[in-house]
């Protein structure tokens, strides 16, 4: 489908984000096909029984983990990456041998649209597709699930979660959060600027793992809001708006709460870009220095081109401040000191953490993608995906014979000895 169709995939992302062919391909459609791809490649590996080595006390015998299928699965989608974030859990839903049922996001009509249309062709009975708003996603909570997977915020969890509950149905719940980007004195502050302003602005900033805030010290905030400035022009031109790789906002309420924010006391000094056009759900890609702790921009998850720089003194500090709110879904580190690498590792939690960059180990297709705390729970991508999805049945056998009558009543006060080193 996403091969034969990749051209109405495009155009579907273009209508609901304004999404160039290109970043569709990376971000959503060739990034399946790749998930697609390794499952395939791996999928006798996953699927074999998984042998378990037993102490002494139970041989002669032997063990075995056996991935079952856990039965019908349900996946809501977010609307920031309708294609990718309804078909990669699919892809380890039915890899794990499930049905599903899934429900795109109404945010992003076209792609909604889209799935719905192409998705039974190739899946049959085996996936069943949900559209609609509010009231048919309610109705799916109500249905009992073998698994309930979820993306999105951490509000909407919640009712997700509690109405797993109400059936006893595991979940896994892919949230956000504010992740930092921490820019030490050892890195190169203009690669920096320029991996960090390409992973904020990124389908306009709508990304879940996206850098929320630049944490850098005091003595290098200036250089490094110039390099961000720059960044800016270089990937997206002196006129963003008129770029053809950069994005819109999905629709015109989250535009008026980026606004909103921008215009908030405290909400900081605007350096670059801050212009919004309602008529296009267009905001430019904007830097902020010197926000107010307590305002919107450092408390709430942005989800829009809007990037909060803000200084630390030392790196106590900054770990400090990462440490005073919950766990983000990624963080990124730039240093070249591996002691800083090690110190920021240990001391900080987050569902995924990566050096000198911003975005890519969504890419890395064997390492699990899930956060932490308000971040989310429960991972996939890879062989964790399909164990996800799976019941890891234990399964042991045991001969007939020997049958020592040790093991019985009653015990005599030899078996009593020998039963306790034994065990």
């Amino acid at each position: 489908m996403l091969v034969t169709s990749t051209s109405d995939a495009e155009t579907a992302l273009a209508a609901d984000l304004g999404k160039s062919a290109i970043e569709s391909w990376m971000t959503e459609i060739g990034f399946t096909i790749g998930q697609i791809d390794h499952a395939l490649d791996h999928l006798d590996h996953w699927a074999r029984p998984r042998r378990v080595r037993l102490q002494m006390t139970l041989r002669p015998g032997s063990a075995r983990i056996v991935p079952t299928p856990l039965g019908l699965v349900g996946i809501i989608a977010p609307w920031n990456y309708p294609l990718q974030l309804t078909l990669a859990p699919l892809v380890a839903a039915i890899t794990a041998g499930n049905t599903a049922m899934v429900k795109p996001s109404e945010l992003a009509p076209a792609t909604s649209a889209f799935l719905a249309d192409r998705l039974p062709a190739v899946v049959g009975d085996h996936v069943g597709v949900v559209t609609g708003g509010v009231e048919p996603t309610s109705a799916m909570l109500e249905h009992r699930f073998d698994h309930m997977f979820y993306t999105g915020g951490a509000r909407v969890a919640r009712v997700v979660a509690t109405a797993a509950a109400r059936h006893l149905t595991p979940t896994t719940l892919e949230l956000g959060g504010k992740s930092p980007a921490i820019v030490t004195e050892s890195a190169d502050l203009r690669i920096a600027a320029r991996r960090i302003a390409w992973g904020r602005f990124v389908n306009a900033g709508q990304t879940c793992v996206a850098p929320d805030y630049v944490l850098v010290p005091r003595h290098l905030r200036d250089g490094l809001v110039q390099h961000l400035v720059d960044a800016v022009g270089d990937l997206y031109g002196p006129d963003p708006s008129a770029s053809e790789d950069y994005g819109k906002i999905i629709n015109t309420h989250h535009l008026s709460r980026l606004v909103g924010y921008l215009s908030e006391d405290g909400a900081g000094q605007i350096v670059i870009g801050g212009s919004a056009d309602p008529d296009r759900c267009h905001l430019d890609p904007t830097v902020v220095i010197d926000p107010d702790p307590s305002c919107a921009l450092m408390t709430d998850e942005i989800f829009g081109p809007v990037l909060p720089v803000v200084t630390y003194d030392d790196l106590d500090d900054a770990i400090a401040q990462i440490r005073s709110r919950p766990h983000p879904l990624a963080l990124y580190l730039f240093s070249t000191n591996d002691d800083q690498i090690a110190q920021v590792t240990a001391r900080t939690t987050s569902g995924g953490m990566l050096v000198n960059h911003t975005l890519l180990h969504l890419a890395a297709e064997d390492l699990p993608f899930g956060g932490v705390g308000e971040s989310g729970m429960g991972a996939y991508h890879g062989q964790v995906g399909f164990d996800t999805f799976s019941h890891l049945r234990s399964v042991m056998r045991r001969p007939m014979r020997p049958d020592p009558s040790l093991m019985y009543p009653p015990y005599g006060p030899l078996a009593r000895r020998l039963l306790r080193r034994l065990f």
